[in-house]
């Protein structure tokens, strides 16, 4: 938002990728984002980190009245807690010496307003007005905010000790608000995996959502969007309740991290563009109603303000070369970087064996699976220690997961009440149905492979950082880790610095000069999924005119590429790979929908 120091965020990683990064960065200034959907790992952390720093620590129970959102809640402050104590501690420091205090500002973009108070700093004499300088540059140091990541659809209903079902203001997506409403931090709200009203309306009963006398607001909304569209419609439904958007965070539908929701071939230059052209409305349409609400509770809105969302997006940047395409060429406020940040240790926590497969991994190891239990597609590692341990209970005759927490159960199809497609309960069944209704062949094996990639992700996404931390021993923790493709470039541990200066375009460039531009992976990661969605649509005739909306835009998508293609590179840009993933997966992305035509006839648009 407006007030970061940084041009760059950390997004979420996962449930346990980022969950203490910010006590780990906050005091640099780094904003990142937490995950609050797992209470029992957040608990877990609480005690080890209050612990370290000499906090009182009480356990919650998940028994307990509303433990989840206590859990969440009082994480939350203790992550505030220890990140207001390393920033004083900061503060304190004295200039003109290497230690944090240096490190601070030196990490901080050129273009910084702090950062060239500081420039200026270093160039005074001692004196009083040195002095003077000094003590107001360590007042404007802030640290970066504590932001947190809802993903919505996880929202399951609860139950009370006694087995009895609980009001909706107990399902996990709305006790986790609850649990970030009721805490210390002022920071941001991150909603992403799609639309949940009920969600969006049980944020009305928490002022902090609002602007206060003064007009500030203390809890930020930052929403995840695919879309243009999907931006209006979410936005002009949060103003109608007196929510205002502080940014708008756009993300590669398959050149990311974690779960892939792609669109339906649209590529992220299109999606960018359309954001650069029609940004103004995301202010003027949604103001004069928010101004509406609050004229109807009574309270006050700054008359003079005028209030313009920011556009972020993130994704498979590489460079500082891309860094300026977004930024310069499509007018975006700030760029989110997360998969890079699994290979800097002090950023991270990550066990030392899933950190060197992610160091040595190349293409053919990072791959989209279907390992979610929620059914979409999820950017895997191949032969991580939740793959090798999944595999391994079924060739012991034990498969699936004995499904510890619950938070991705959704699928009836055996029972009442939902189970996890990962789960042992689920997984039996389901293969004792294929084995009896299916003769052997390739479509048999298929089916049990579908069901068998399904892994434990509530427990093995977190497993990684009570390892790194020496919670839990790593030979009964299998690990679960969910890169983006962008990391086949990343071959090493980095350092925090190393990482800040490839952002910003200092220092030596970390990446091989082959490494395709950001939109050309795209371009290839989006010709694939369309490969994958024909040949699980061939028998449904149902699907094929959504396959030619696809084609269709994806054409459009090849056109727009071309212009960019043709202008001139920003430092370290790879343009010419874009000019030839456009000639190479054009002709592919052909291939496969002309012969997908001469299957199935006319019926492609019918």
């Amino acid at each position: 938002m407006s007030d970061t120091i940084h041009n760059f965020h950390i997004p979420v990683m996962g449930t346990g990728h980022s969950i203490d990064t910010p006590i780990r960065l906050a005091h640099l200034g780094i904003t990142s984002v937490i995950s609050i959907i797992d209470d029992v790992l957040l608990e877990r952390l609480r005690k080890y980190y209050t612990a370290q720093y000499n906090l009182p620590f009480e356990r919650i129970s998940p028994r307990e009245e509303d433990g989840r959102a206590k859990r969440i809640t009082a994480y939350l402050d203790m992550v505030h807690d220890i990140v207001e104590i390393k920033m004083e501690r900061v503060r304190s420091l004295p200039f003109f010496e290497k230690n944090e205090k240096s490190r601070y500002f030196e990490l901080l973009p050129d273009t910084s307003t702090l950062k060239q108070s500081y420039v200026e700093l270093m160039k005074l004499k001692p004196g009083v007005i040195r002095d003077k300088f000094a003590q107001e540059l360590s007042g404007r140091m802030r640290p970066g905010s504590i932001d947190v990541n809802i993903m919505v659809k996880v929202d399951r209903l609860r139950a009370d000790k006694h087995g009895k079902p609980l009001s909706e203001e107990f399902s996990d997506a709305k006790a986790a608000l609850r649990g970030y409403a009721k805490s210390k931090v002022d920071s941001a709200m991150i909603f992403s995996a799609g639309i949940n009203q009920s969600l969006y309306g049980y944020m009305t009963r928490y002022k902090d959502f609002y602007r206060d006398q003064e007009g500030k607001i203390r809890k930020k909304i930052i929403l995840k969007v695919s879309d243009f569209r999907s931006a209006m419609i979410q936005g002009r439904y949060m103003a109608k309740k007196g929510l205002e958007i502080s940014e708008f965070r756009i993300e590669s539908g398959l050149n990311c991290g974690g779960h892939a929701f792609a669109s339906p071939g649209h590529l992220l230059p299109v999606l960018l563009n359309d954001f650069k052209e029609k940004r103004k409305e995301l202010g003027t349409q949604f103001q004069p109603i928010i101004r509406k609400f609050y004229d109807t509770m009574g309270w006050s809105y700054p008359e003079s303000l005028e209030h313009h969302p920011e556009i972020t997006v993130q994704g498979g940047i590489g460079n500082h070369g891309e860094v300026q395409r977004l930024e310069k060429g499509f007018n975006i406020d700030r760029t989110g970087w997360a998969t890079p940040f699994l290979l800097v240790p002090e950023a991270t926590p990550i066990d030392s064996a899933t950190r060197i497969q992610l160091m040595n991994s190349r293409d053919d190891a990072l791959y989209l699976s279907g390992a979610s239990p929620l059914g979409v597609p999820f950017n895997n590692l191949r032969e991580s220690g939740s793959e090798k341990w999944t595999m391994g209970r079924y060739e012991k005759g034990k498969p699936g997961s004995p499904c510890p927490k619950g938070f991705l159960v959704s699928n009836t199809e055996f029972t009442e009440q939902p189970i996890c497609t990962a789960s042992s309960e689920y997984i039996v069944q389901k293969l004792e149905q294929i084995n009896t209704g299916m003769e052997p062949g390739p479509e048999k094996d298929q089916a049990i492979d579908k069901v068998l990639a399904k892994t434990c992700l509530c427990e093995h996404l977190g497993n990684g950082v009570l390892i790194s931390l020496g919670i839990v021993p790593a030979k009964r923790s299998p690990q679960a880790i969910c890169p983006g493709p962008n990391l086949a470039w990343f071959n090493r541990y980095y350092s925090l610095e190393e990482m800040v200066d490839q952002i910003y375009g200092r220092g030596k460039e970390l990446l091989s000069k082959d490494r395709p531009h950001m939109f050309a992976k795209e371009i290839q990661l989006y010709v694939d999924h369309f490969r994958s969605l024909i040949d699980s649509a061939i028998n449904n005739p149902r699907e094929y005119p959504s396959l030619h909306t696809f084609y269709e835009n994806m054409q459009r998508g090849f056109e727009f590429c071309k212009s960019i293609a043709k202008s001139v590179a920003f430092k370290g840009e790879n343009l010419p790979s874009l000019s030839e993933a456009i000639e190479k997966h054009g002709k592919r992305l052909e291939e496969i929908y002309q012969n997908f035509k001469l299957r199935v006839g006319e019926e492609v648009t019918s």
